[in-house]
């Protein structure tokens, strides 16, 4: 029997989320939503409950790609249909795991009867159940880029398509996209960042009585979940009836020339990229009047959709956090109405619709509380606070962290070898996706067909096999799989020297300005990152590795300088944090950036240690570059004899930046290289 979803209704605050998800229901045309938010916040569970409100779909009999009776799809691969009546069944939510391959998201061909009986024999996909339904893809941020490319084209078009060696099938895909991820892990692509239409930020209450409330009721549906379910049949009921009135009076509400001016003026105020803003928010503007039961858009309808369409558009850099100004969104919301004179027929605060302020759904039941169901997030009023990265030993000396330096665009850094990690733009490696370099025998089942290779392996055999007509004899034994080289995302972790040596304002601001231009690479290759900081007496894991370089970007912008340079801690913490690292994802090839004028002070013959700690790196082949921050007019070469150490390379500061550099990374071992060649 399937589980009984939590009540939609009874999600204790998220007003932001549940709006943007009922406006969605009442206009899929507005294009989904992204949740972003800490986890333990009842994003999934929110999302899940949704489905339960939408109005059951009219399907053709047996079609697995959802049909529509009255106008079915002329190239359904299960028609072609005859308009006429079908059968009713619920909106279904289909969920996209992170780590589906692109066969399940698309469906899959049966290669071996498309090559010996030329039929096509399909097997449906993720994006075919989801037609006219809803596909949800939990920390979406996470998944793979292939399959991104797929989500993209297919959100396009609103059809999917799957081609294998000229064999191709197409049908309709056209679905409402809902994401959940923690930005701590990551952040999107730009490209499916705006194919949302709307997104909402989300939290945990830190104030304790909404969290006693949340506590109360997910205690209470676990312990009966059909019975809990049954308390907020009610509540359910009547926000269905809510929505399906709202959806038949959508096409009756009047965007007016006021409101499109105000809309065309927010969009240019805040300077986001394209049109799809504009007409984001016209629809969702149109779809909150809706929802309150009017037939005019008001200006509170504009600023209201500007605030969920507008702040995941408006960002200029990956270290931008999102969101936009309301002072500045309300002057030019006046400043428009002011321009074109007030034909706004309700520009005031109130909605007129049936809650009165906001159209947020309606909740019933015990007591009203705060921003999250279920949510576990640590803090609140009287909390410690955390103390910020890179806090120096008790005692020490220290200055105010410095603010970084302008970033720049740096040349690219890489992992010498071929190498078998996650798909990103870095380094080398074999890849699902890529130029095909050769043929081998599937491993398990076969994804990438090479056509040539399996018709060579099966030409001999045709004569022992029987054949006697024109279709070629395949066997299993006969396919190939194509061998693909493209690009990997790697781990590069970063070591900063903070000491007292580095610590010159406008010195360390330049440091800093490097590594935050190495970050911004990193972001854009899609690596996962780390950062250990060296000061003091003692090297700190500042950042564990992360997809998230914006955590990255903000714990380096904090982070104070002074007191000894203990560069061998340093160098012994970065050799710990790869070690677990491999042995979490030993596919993931590791880049070493240290960042130090190579001065090593405290203990006993400290540049001996840092040299003893740098083999540690070297013997283990780890790919390492030293960004040397030596300045003045007398220079040690202490940072190249580092690298030396390191088996990689040394790089200036000035040397660094992309007009100024070329083959920075070589080789770091001779045995490195061999074993790049025989990876």
């Amino acid at each position: 029997m399937a589980p009984v979803p939590y009540p939609f209704t009874a999600v204790v605050g998220m007003d932001d989320m549940r709006l943007s998800l009922v406006l969605n229901a009442v206009s899929p045309a507005i294009g989904g939503v992204l949740v972003r938010g800490e986890k333990g916040t009842a994003k999934s569970t929110v999302v899940r409950g949704l489905t339960a409100l939408l109005p059951a779909l009219d399907v053709v009999p047996g079609c697995r790609f959802s049909c529509a009776p009255g106008s079915p799809d002329p190239d359904c691969p299960d028609g072609p249909h005859e308009p006429g009546s079908g059968t009713a069944r619920p909106t279904r939510l289909v969920e996209l795991p992170v780590g589906a391959s692109e066969d399940r998201l698309v469906g899959a061909l049966d290669i071996e009867r498309a090559l010996s009986e030329g039929v096509k024999a399909f097997e449906p996909g993720l994006l075919a159940a989801a037609h006219r339904g809803i596909l949800y893809v939990d920390e979406v941020n996470l998944l793979h880029d292939h399959l991104v490319d797929l989500l993209l084209d297919a959100a396009a078009m609103g059809a999917s398509y799957v081609e294998r060696e000229g064999v191709s099938v197409r049908h309709a895909a056209r679905f409402l996209l809902v994401g959940t991820m923690n930005p701590e892990e990551g952040e999107l692509r730009p490209q499916l960042l705006d194919r949302f239409g709307l997104t909402v930020e989300v939290a945990a209450s830190r104030e304790p009585e909404q969290r006693v409330e949340v506590v109360r009721r997910r205690l209470a549906y676990d312990e009966d979940p059909a019975g809990f379910a049954a308390r907020w049949t009610a509540e359910e009921g009547g926000l269905r009836e809510r929505i399906a009135a709202a959806r038949a009076l959508l096409p009756s509400v009047r965007l007016g020339d006021g409101a499109l001016r105000q809309i065309a003026a927010t969009c240019a105020a805040f300077e986001v990229d394209g049109m799809r803003a504009d007409i984001v928010m016209a629809r969702t503007a149109t779809a909150l009047a809706a929802w309150a039961d009017r037939t005019d858009v008001t200006s509170d309808d504009v600023r209201q959709a500007a605030l969920l369409a507008l702040p995941h558009r408006r960002r200029r850099n990956p270290f931008d956090a999102p969101g936009l100004d309301e002072d500045k969104l309300d002057q030019t919301l006046e400043e428009s109405r002011d321009a074109e004179g007030d034909d706004d027929p309700d520009p005031g605060p109130g909605d007129g619709g049936p809650d009165g302020g906001g159209g947020v759904p309606p909740q019933g039941g015990p007591a009203e509380a705060g921003p999250a169901q279920g949510g576990t997030a640590e803090g609140g009023p009287g909390a410690p606070a955390e103390a910020p990265a890179g806090a120096p030993a008790a005692g020490a000396p220290e200055q105010a962290a410095a603010p970084a330096a302008e970033p720049f665009r740096t040349k690219a850094l890489s992992v010498p070898g071929l190498g078998e990690g996650a798909q990103g733009r870095r380094s080398r490696a074999r890849t699902d996706h890529g130029r095909t370099t050769g043929a081998r025998r599937p491993r398990g089942a076969l994804t990438k067909l090479h056509l040539a290779a399996t018709v060579q392996a099966a030409a001999p055999h045709q004569r022992a096999r029987g054949r006697s007509g024109p279709g070629l004899v395949v066997r299993r034994d006969d396919l190939r799989q194509a061998v693909r080289e493209g690009r990997e995302g790697n781990l590069v972790l970063f070591a900063v020297d903070a000491s007292g040596s580095m610590a010159a304002r406008k010195r360390m601001g330049a440091v800093k300005g490097a590594v935050l231009s190495l970050l911004l690479d990193a972001y854009q290759r899609r690596d996962k990152v780390g950062l250990v900081t060296f000061r003091g007496s003692e090297a700190e894991l500042a950042l564990p590795p992360t997809s998230s370089v914006d955590a990255a970007a903000a714990r380096l912008e904090r982070l104070p300088t002074g007191g000894r340079t203990p560069l061998a801690a340093g160098l012994l913490r970065a050799h710990e944090v790869l070690r677990v690292e491999r042995l979490r994802d030993p596919a993931r090839r590791p880049l070493l950036v240290v960042v130090t004028d190579g001065r090593a002070t405290g203990g006993p013959e400290p540049l001996r240690l840092a040299a003893r700690a740098a083999g540690l790196h070297a013997a283990e082949g780890t790919a390492s570059v030293v960004v040397d921050c030596e300045s003045g007019p007398v220079r040690l070469g202490l940072a190249a004899e580092l690298a030396r150490s390191l088996g990689g390379a040394a790089v200036t500061l000035d040397e660094l930046r992309a007009d100024a550099i070329a083959g920075l990374v070589r080789d770091v071992r001779g045995d490195a290289r061999g074993a790049g060649r025989a990876a």
